[in-house]
């Protein structure tokens, strides 16, 4: 068996894949969760900036366990399948990857990958070493910077690899040592260090859309039961629908709410999925301190990724909030009977599918809440392929937008041929980043419409 293992071949994945189950680098991933659990399975584990936590430039950075969780892999390309980089020619194959950190931690060149490629990238020209830099001579920068952070990867690994973390890992060593991010992420960090936007904007006109919907703004020492944050995206004037028709919904099932309006800062989430973890500890601290202020029992939001920030990843840095979803809060209300929406006929005879965006369901879980509340309102939801926890990204997330690599085509065109496939006349969101990039595709197709809007329009 020692042998067998250290020549390399199944013997090594065997013995590998025992030991990374019993080693994993999440071990919160085998645990039931708790209210105080510090780290969830899916958020990402805080470094230490302090003890020059600065992410990973070598193979020999990783955290050993980490290593070991890249032997385990069997090379079975169910990774390379879900990936939407991969899918739309960006130069990421999620397997290539893992097998380039093993050559790297061994030592060699790529020349005996013998699986499906990197988009655009021939193997064989790329080599490394255990203490060599991994970025441009093992992997190139743009594979680091097209994934989009979705978990499709792992979500269908059968070892339970993290893709996503060495990538975080890596582009955190990229941001923070050597001060490289693509595109437009470099004025996009520099927005939130110093407004707390991330394009720059004057943040006391994040409210401007609700001024005629009597919408409270929070006053500290008056308690409120739901605390509404709306993220970036209120300052978009498609986003302001969604957030205007959420509002209508709350007025019409009274509930007790009020909004943070001009204090309100970005919670960092691009910060850190960017690489820049001292820009996104900032942004934490300050929201956090923002909201030590006022009183209130919960916070919604319709951003799956202000949720996700806040839910999970606020509680590493001491922030324990709950926090929901506006179609899981939505939902509630009409379970106990606070609302009563009906489909006006004309939604009534549309095809309509669910496009689950990435940050609600593989990351917290919330798939189900969405589709109950739109076959509430009678909305028959036509599934498309990959749904639920299966789901394609709309290439969001991650800021993949602002690094922009390019491929053979944009993953939103790819899910919205889904829908199409299934003959949607709407796609039904819950994430303004998803709405965005599916608003984005050219020529004819299906309506976008957020969950939201639909129940507005329901109750009219």
């Amino acid at each position: 068996m020692t042998f067998g293992a250290a020549k390399g071949g199944p013997m090594k994945h065997a013995m590998a894949g025992l030991l990374h189950l019993a080693f994993h680098p999440r071990q919160e991933r085998f645990k039931a969760k708790t209210e105080n659990e510090v780290v969830p399975p899916t958020a990402l584990k805080k470094p230490v900036l302090d003890a020059k936590e600065y992410g990973v430039g070598k193979p020999v950075e990783f955290r050993w366990n980490q290593l070991l969780s890249f032997d385990a892999c069997v090379q079975c390309g169910k990774c390379e399948a879900a990936c939407p980089a991969f899918a739309s020619g960006q130069p990421l194959n999620p397997k290539k990857l893992i097998q380039d950190l093993v050559t790297g931690m061994v030592g060699g060149s790529d020349s005996q990958y013998a699986g499906s490629p990197t988009p655009g990238i021939a193997v064989g020209n790329h080599s490394g070493a255990p203490g060599k830099p991994l970025i441009s001579q093992m992997i190139e920068a743009d594979t680091i910077w097209s994934c989009t952070t979705c978990r499709a990867c792992v979500q269908e690994c059968p070892m339970l690899i993290e893709h996503v973390d060495a990538i975080v890992d890596m582009r955190r060593n990229q941001t923070l040592v050597e001060d490289i991010v693509p595109g437009k992420g470099p004025i996009t960090l520099a927005n939130l260090r110093e407004t707390g936007s991330q394009n720059g904007y004057d943040i006391g006109a994040r409210y401007d859309w609700s001024v005629d919907l009597q919408v409270q703004v929070a006053q500290p020492g008056r308690f409120v039961d739901v605390l509404l944050i709306a993220g970036e995206g209120a300052f978009d004037m498609r986003y302001q629908r969604t957030l205007r028709a959420l509002a209508k919904v709350l007025n019409k099932a009274g509930v007790d709410y009020a909004v943070l309006g001009s204090v309100e800062t970005d919670t960092g989430d691009t910060a850190r999925r960017l690489g820049d973890e001292a820009t996104f500890q900032q942004c934490a601290s300050k929201l956090m301190n923002t909201l030590s202020q006022y009183q209130f029992r919960r916070i919604v939001t319709a951003d799956p990724h202000v949720l996700h920030s806040l839910r999970n990843e606020y509680r590493a840095l001491g922030g324990y909030y709950e926090v929901q979803h506006h179609t899981a809060f939505m939902a509630e209300l009409v379970a106990n009977g606070k609302l009563t929406p009906k489909a006006a006929a004309v939604l009534a005879d549309k095809k309509i599918t669910y496009h689950d965006p990435c940050y609600l369901g593989r990351y917290n879980g919330e798939t189900e809440a969405p589709r109950k509340l739109l076959k509430t309102i009678g909305i028959k939801v036509v599934e498309m392929e990959r749904h639920g926890m299966r789901a394609r990204c709309c290439g969001g997330g991650g800021g993949a937008p602002l690094t922009d690599i390019p491929g053979k085509q944009r993953i939103p065109d790819i899910r919205i041929a889904d829908a199409k496939t299934v003959g949607a006349d709407v796609v039904a969101v819950g994430c303004p980043q998803c709405t965005a990039m599916l608003e984005g595709v050219v020529g004819e197709r299906p309506e976008v419409l957020d969950v939201a809007e639909l129940v507005a329009a329901a109750l009219e």
